[in-house]
């Protein structure tokens, strides 16, 4: 073994003194330089590329991983300088970094700008790096890659023809990672949980407004984060990339986050949740970012922008990687500190920052399409000027944070995605009776309109009490105290945005199975008034002070109907109960 390394060792010498960088990129030129910069490379070309760089260089290899919507699997490129590929060793000793292209394929410039980084970290043409393994999956959403066109991007400049943005079952991918209901979603689990990476990239294309910037970033929000490692991301990683690329001759801003407003009145943060990727990421403490270069410069410029800042950030995690791994190793274990788990965040108002912004004028004219007003960016006019950008967040709801989480076994689904996801967790023994803390769901909201496979829920209410309930033998026992502590609480806790409750895992106790038959009810309605004399002046007093509710028959014997003994438990019952700390 030692001597096949040596000999691999001596070709790799050999190779780099006999062709120069320059030269090297001669013989793996891609689509993009080869059309001057207007085409991106199809999903075939990305292949063929990555499989000839994997055979002339021992730094690069390709996997071939899981399974997409559209039959193809997913591939995971790597560049690592010292030729291990096992990245149970890698981690131990190395900042990883991981990025993520094609998500929304029309969205192409991080395709190829990552062909030549990787290109380029091979032939030596970028210094090598000796802390820092670089792995990236190719192209995320192949079957939106594979239906190529030129016309569904109606806001972008180039490239010619591009993928399209839903995949093989026209999902949004960038909505899927918390509930996982593509295989594409659930084969980037199964990559990020092997390759477990320190900072994590996700590149895009943006849109909502004009202004004189090619690149902008959306790293995830540093208060969510949390703690030092929130703070180094916010204080520390995002102010050096910002510079670093400010000292090459880029300059970039934090993620636009308006629609068909002018930037210049302020704007906030973009909130990633955990159905998108850097907010999915998150939850294990991986620094991510999306980046986002502006849809209408030309593709050469945003394609050259993305090589550049991926660039940049890899050489900052060469150099702060043993602080990044230290942080997140903490960051892996405040949560035995905590008492309570925020939940819900809103804008601190209290608090702000200042971006020095690079616009154009937008002037207010009228349309001749519709005859309304209309925003329109006059690029014969730039200014910079000081915008207020609210990028401070701090808690609106917390809950306390139990011991365990229990889940009868029938919850399939559920288990399925807690076991893609590495969550740790023990069958209960025996049938056992246990006072544990339980939900009821008071009041939810449902959009009206499908959303990502979905009618999903939001402003979810609970209401909380002890109750003794009975196990059964193979029910999940899901311990907090795990390194999954977050995708826990963000899936199982109903009131969470993107809860498992709220994408809809759990609808059918929103449904009441069993009625009852007006005629029928109402001699047993009486009985119960009569026997009860606190529920006959609850009932008395609901009347006197909700007179839509003293005007309806039917909604009063309902309500008796759901104090009555009839009424069936499981209705409105969430079915994950907690288990509270002594």
């Amino acid at each position: 073994m030692k001597q096949a390394t040596l000999i691999l060792a001596i070709i790799s010498i050999f190779y780099s003194c006999e062709k120069k960088p320059e030269e090297i990129a001669r013989d793996f030129p891609t689509t993009f330089e080869i059309s001057n910069g207007t085409k991106t490379a199809t999903y075939a070309e990305v292949l063929e590329f990555y499989m000839a760089l994997a055979k002339e260089f021992p730094e690069i290899n390709i996997q071939t991983i899981g399974e997409t919507d559209s039959g193809e699997p997913l591939h995971v490129v790597t560049y690592n300088e010292g030729g291990t590929f096992n990245f149970n060793k890698i981690g131990e000793e190395n900042t990883v970094i991981l990025i993520n292209n094609g998500i929304h394929p029309g969205e192409s410039d991080g395709i190829d700008a990552t062909m030549m980084l990787f290109r380029d970290l091979a032939s030596g043409k970028i210094s090598p790096l000796e802390r820092t393994v670089v792995a990236s999956i190719l192209v995320y959403n192949v079957g939106g890659a594979l239906n190529r066109n030129s016309h569904s991007r109606a806001n972008q400049n180039g490239p010619k023809s591009y993928g399209f943005r839903g995949n093989a079952r026209n999902f949004d991918l960038n909505r899927d990672f918390i509930k996982g209901d593509t295989k594409n979603a659930r084969t980037f689990a199964q990559i990020f949980h092997m390759v477990k990476p320190d900072v994590f990239i996700d590149n895009h294309v943006s849109n909502g407004a004009d202004y004189q910037y090619i690149l902008t970033h959306l790293f995830t929000q540093h208060n969510k984060l949390g703690d030092e490692l929130g703070a180094y991301l916010n204080d520390s990683l995002m102010p050096a990339l910002q510079d670093s690329l400010a000292l090459s001759g880029w300059d970039i801003t934090p993620y636009v986050n308006v629609f068909n407003k002018p930037p210049e009145i302020g704007f906030q943060q973009f909130m990633d949740h955990p159905r998108y990727s850097t907010g999915y990421t998150t939850l294990w403490n991986t620094l991510g970012m999306m980046v986002e270069t502006h849809m209408l410069k030309p593709y050469k410029q945003r394609v050259d922008g993305t090589y550049m800042l991926m660039k940049k950030m890899i050489a900052i995690a060469e150099i702060d990687g043993e602080r990044i791994k230290r942080l997140r190793d903490e960051a892996g274990r405040r949560h035995l500190e905590w008492e309570y788990y925020p939940v819900q965040w809103q804008v601190d108002t209290t608090q702000y920052s200042v971006l020095n912004f690079k616009g154009f004028k937008a002037d207010t004219i009228p349309s001749e399409v519709t005859g309304f007003p209309r925003l329109k960016f006059n690029r014969d006019a730039p200014f910079t000027k000081n915008v207020t950008y609210q990028n401070y967040f701090m808690p609106s709801d917390s809950v306390k944070i139990p011991e365990a989480y229990i889940i009868p076994k029938q919850w399939n689904k559920v288990i399925e995605l807690l076991d893609l996801n590495h969550i740790e967790y023990t069958a209960v023994e025996n049938d056992t009776l246990l006072n544990v803390g339980s939900y009821r769901i008071q009041d939810y909201e449902t959009v009206e309109n499908p959303y990502e496979g979905h009618y999903l829920h939001f402003n979810t209410k609970v209401s909380s009490t002890m109750r003794e309930v009975q196990l059964k033998k193979d029910d999940i026992w899901v311990p907090t105290n795990q390194t999954g502590f977050r995708y826990i609480l963000e899936t199982l806790e109903p009131t969470a945005p993107d809860s498992f409750f709220n994408w809809n895992f759990f609808d059918t106790i929103l449904q009441q199975k069993e009625g009852f038959s007006p005629y029928v009810f109402e001699d047993s309605a009486l009985k119960m008034l009569q026997n009860d004399s606190i529920l006959n002046r609850e009932f008395q007093l609901k009347k006197e002070q909700e007179l839509s509710f003293s005007e309806n028959w039917y909604a009063q014997l309902e309500w008796l109907f759901e104090k009555s003994k009839y009424y069936e438990k499981a209705h409105m019952q969430y079915p994950v109960y907690r288990f509270m700390k002594n």
